[in-house]
């Protein structure tokens, strides 16, 4: 059977950013041997995120106001001259043996692939405590998909069948620690405001339990332990996700 390679199937990829001068030019750099097109739907950054952008030939750079994530990543794809779109956050970076699995890729009759996210937390890229493997959807016929889900926990749908990619698609999601908790503080807002616009009510036993039951799963069902202190904190703070999203409502 014909490679992707072979095939010449045109591949856009779609990120979506907002003040990502940190992130954005290693993630571009990483897909940009396999990319047709580079689509960035940016939100009115303050920082060099345009500029660093617009430094790629490849890139084609947009900018909307932020409505939510599911959104801004369907606005994104329908920015997208292809079909095929791979569908990257702009804190991710694929590795080079996940580019090689695209670039010889033969799709067949499949209509999305699924890859695993290595996230890195305080260093480390975590294999256990729930954060591995983690696979998604993020290559994909855009016309037979969409995201999907609530704030911020999207996702991708497809309608046909999907597959599996080998190799790790790198999550650089925290700068660090106090980043780390930056950002849960910021997402259980979201995610309490959703919950409270969805007429779920603050109930304090399920305040208290389940950032009890979530701290168990991450750290001993989820082999958390066997990270030493980074498992540790790894469930520590996702179970404070879990408090925060409840009691903020």
């Amino acid at each position: 059977m014909l490679s992707w390679a072979a095939m010449r199937e045109p591949l856009s990829v779609a990120i979506i950013t907002f003040n990502e001068e940190r992130n954005v030019g290693d993630c571009i750099r990483s897909c940009e041997e396999v990319a047709d097109e580079i689509v960035v739907l940016d939100s009115f950054s303050t920082d060099r995120t345009e500029a660093i952008a617009r430094s790629f030939p490849k890139v084609r750079f947009s900018t909307h106001a932020f409505d939510g994530h599911v959104a801004q990543k369907n606005r994104a794809l329908g920015l997208c001259r292809n079909d095929w779109v791979l569908s990257l956050d702009a804190d991710e970076r694929l590795t080079p043996g996940l580019r090689e699995q695209v670039r010889a890729l033969d799709p067949g009759d499949r209509v999305g692939f699924r890859v695993s996210r290595a996230t890195y937390l305080m260093g480390r890229a975590m294999r256990h405590s729930g954060m591995y493997p983690d696979r998604r959807y993020r290559l994909f016929r855009r016309s037979r998909a969409r995201w999907v889900g609530a704030d911020p926990h999207d996702f991708i749908v497809i309608e046909g069948r999907g597959g599996d990619l080998r190799g790790d698609l790198l999550h650089y999601s925290f700068v660090d620690l106090a980043d780390q908790v930056d950002t849960f503080n910021k997402y259980s807002s979201i995610v309490a405001m959703n919950r409270a616009h969805q007429g779920r009510r603050f109930r304090a036993v399920l305040a208290v339990v389940k950032p009890f039951v979530k701290f168990l799963e991450n750290y001993v069902w989820k082999l958390g332990f066997l990270e030493g202190f980074h498992g540790f904190t790894a469930s520590v703070t996702y179970a404070f996700l879990s408090f925060l999203s409840l009691a903020k409502v």
